[in-house]
């Protein structure tokens, strides 16, 4: 009977997107059933270059944690392009609806903040570690008592890593269970803040949430151990989630292994962090399904060598987080450059918007 259940809603899709215009999204969600499509209901402006996409999402959409991410695609110059973006709505929100919070800053983002209620975009599954633990039902205080300082909670962002810990905090406020909160948040003015008015008035109706604003372009200054002594005194105690550009990153993630607390940091990267490989040598790089083949040095990875050379591999994150761009290793030696691990197995997997070419190497593209 599942089976058939499942045939049925199958055919109910497909039932749905054959009354409409079809759209490239359209005949994606057919080939990849895991892959679905949402509508665009509603666009709204966050803060200069900053816009929220209201997306209500097809049958079959699994929901999604507060925190994760999601791999959103659609039809650019002709092609089907996708990118990750956290998704910045809470899972509470019974309309059936979720957000991403967009960035205008390349190709995609640009692409998205051009569309208009009505559009059409794919959504891959919700993924992601960057996620609270579970919260136990019950007062704060109970909470303290069973975890401890589990519950006394840094978030430290910048710019637009401020939506996955939106999600949290929207999360929170939605069960009536906000944690003790120090939030740090870096933006260049209180303009550039995003979801500046929510946060601002999170914090008056929830006295547990403190929120720290730091307007760089004012002399507010960057992220430091010295500084966190002075926003949040007790900040060793606290679990941390970090989320913003690489050098913020960078630095809390020093000030917490200098404490010995490295365990109690979580941080979500916009981009991979690359591991500094010294004389790293590259080589000569074919890709057989194309019948190209170019040089490459030791640290360019290769998603980028292979556009170089007038490729259009799929990919979406550019991070080494959703496979989507993965090709089949047919000989030779790659480097992962997050690790500096080499990997030359001919069939291995290699993510090559994270890999670069360790000597000669030919890839299945």
């Amino acid at each position: 009977m599942a089976k058939v259940a499942s045939i049925w809603s199958r055919l109910g899709e497909v039932a749905g997107l054959v009354a409409t215009p079809l759209l490239p999204s359209h005949y994606l969600a057919l080939i990849r059933p895991h892959v679905r499509q949402a509508r665009v209901e509603a666009i709204r402006d966050e803060a200069p270059a900053v816009k929220t996409l209201v997306l209500r999402p097809a049958r079959g959409w699994q929901g999604h944690e507060a925190g994760q991410h999601v791999r959103v695609g659609l039809a650019v110059d002709g092609r089907l392009v996708a990118r990750t973006y956290s998704i910045s709505s809470a899972p509470e929100r019974r309309d059936g609806r979720i957000e991403i919070t967009v960035k205008a800053q390349g190709r995609v983002s640009n692409a998205l903040h051009a569309l208009e209620p009505g559009a059409f975009v794919t959504l891959g599954a919700a993924g992601g570690e960057f996620t609270l633990p579970e919260v136990p039902r019950g007062p704060l205080a109970a909470h303290d008592v069973a975890v401890g300082m589990a519950w006394r909670v840094l978030f430290v962002t910048a710019g637009s890593g401020v939506t996955p810990v939106a999600s949290m905090l929207r999360s929170c406020a939605a069960r009536g269970e906000m944690p003790d909160v120090v939030h740090v948040h870096y933006a260049r003015t209180p303009a550039d803040v995003i979801f500046g008015e929510e946060l601002r008035s999170l914090a008056v109706d929830h006295p547990s949430y403190r929120l720290v604003e730091i307007h760089t372009a004012t002399g507010g200054g960057h992220v430091s151990t010295a500084g966190l002594d002075a926003l949040a005194a007790d900040w060793r105690e606290r679990e941390a989630w970090a989320c913003g550009p690489q050098a913020l990153l960078d630095t809390i993630a020093a000030a917490y292994a200098g404490a010995g607390r490295a365990d109690q940091l979580h941080v979500e990267r916009f981009r991979a962090a690359l591991a500094v490989i010294p004389n790293a040598c590259g080589g000569r790089v074919a890709f057989a399904t194309s019948a190209v083949a170019t040089d490459a040095d030791g640290t360019t990875p290769l998603l980028h060598i292979a556009e170089a050379a007038g490729l259009a591999p799929p990919h979406g994150c550019r991070m080494g987080i959703c496979h989507t761009c993965d090709a089949s290793l047919v000989s030779g030696c790659v480097r992962d450059l997050r690790t500096g691990t080499t990997i030359d197995e001919p069939g291995a997997r290699i993510q090559i918007c994270v890999c670069a070419a360790a000597g000669d190497v030919e890839l299945s593209l």
